[in-house]
């Protein structure tokens, strides 16, 4: 009997390690899922956080319901602090840009993706600059030949913090064409959505932010595009607009958005948001939308996405110094 019970305590314990994996993949959400963003309602982010959230919700990805948490301010300090205030939970995620690494790097934040948890990186999409329909500037090139007469010249609306990608999209251009950045007028907006209303009700000449923030109002007549810092021209209502290289500005400029969630997530969480993030970005609603605004798709898992994220801070933070926009150490 001694024998017996002690093969099949072997055994059971066996099978219970069998059972570890799969038990580990089996957390759902019991309640409802935030889907937290960290710029105002009308930002590019903001447009992607609400796509995840009708995609999830009409195509049954999720078995709970979800809501959008809007959180704006600080760079996205205080939504990141939110997240960070429920730890080890996976009914939290949030939508991440590179503003999070960039805003570490230069200082203005105190967290970055390594306080949190990587999930996805969900796609890519180039920076363009905007201004009035009827501004009297022309191109790009006009904007930077008269920039290298007077830097103060004409003002950015950038959103949300000096530094990150949209602000990188003009500065790039600036830079190569020997513009000291210092002088310029780079007033900061807590969302693209805001920085293009001051630019529409004249408070400042031009606007730098991703194509797909661009896109509705490009539609509607009320900006037109000087430049777009893609290495070559983009397809549909972009077409006609040329990129900085070929007004004679060597700027290649784009921003990924993603998906983080709060500190401390099991494998159990993160396996189930890799789940329902690649069934996501298989469906024909989300590659629509990547066509219609020219996103790069770029999915990666969230192991993966850690590992991007790595080298994405160490390239970022020497493109930042170099842009003088971060004190060399």
């Amino acid at each position: 009997m001694g024998k017996q019970y002690a093969f099949s305590a072997v055994l059971m314990g066996a099978a219970c390690l069998v059972a570890l994996p799969a038990q580990a993949q089996s957390w759902q959400p019991d309640k409802n899922i935030e889907i937290v963003i960290n710029t105002a309602p009308g930002s590019g982010q903001d447009s992607t956080g609400r796509l995840i959230q009708k995609i999830l919700q009409d195509r049954k990805l999720v078995n709970t319901s979800i809501t959008i948490n809007n959180k704006p301010g600080g760079g996205g300090v205080i939504a990141y602090t939110y997240l960070q205030s429920h730890p080890g939970d996976g009914h939290f995620v949030s939508i991440a840009s590179k503003s999070l690494l960039t805003n570490h790097i230069s200082g203005r934040a105190p967290m970055t993706y390594s306080h949190l948890t990587p999930l996805a990186i969900l796609f890519e999409e180039y920076i363009a600059v905007a201004v009035k329909a009827d501004s009297p500037i022309k191109s790009g090139r006009e904007l930077l030949d008269r920039m290298k007469k007077d830097p103060g010249t004409y003002s950015f609306g950038v959103a949300t913090s000096l530094g990150n990608p949209n602000h990188q999209g003009v500065a790039m251009a600036l830079k190569d064409a020997g513009i000291d950045l210092r002088k310029t007028k780079t007033p900061v907006f807590q969302s693209g959505g805001n920085a293009i209303t001051a630019l529409l009700g004249g408070h400042v000449d031009a606007v730098p932010g991703s194509v797909g923030l661009m896109r509705k109002y490009v539609e509607a007549g009320t900006v037109r595009l000087i430049a777009i810092a893609s290495p070559q021209r983009l397809t549909g209502i972009f077409a006609n607009t040329p990129t900085w290289k070929e007004q004679g500005a060597n700027a290649i400029v784009s921003n990924w958005r993603g998906l983080i969630g709060p500190p401390n997530m099991t494998p159990a969480q993160t396996a189930y948001w890799d789940n329902a993030l690649k069934q996501l970005t298989q469906t024909d609603a989300w590659k629509k939308e990547l066509a219609d605004n020219n996103w790069d798709n770029e999915y990666k898992t969230s192991a993966e996405t850690r590992r991007y994220m790595d080298a994405d801070y160490a390239e970022l933070k020497a493109f930042l110094t170099e842009l003088e926009l971060v004190k060399a150490k």
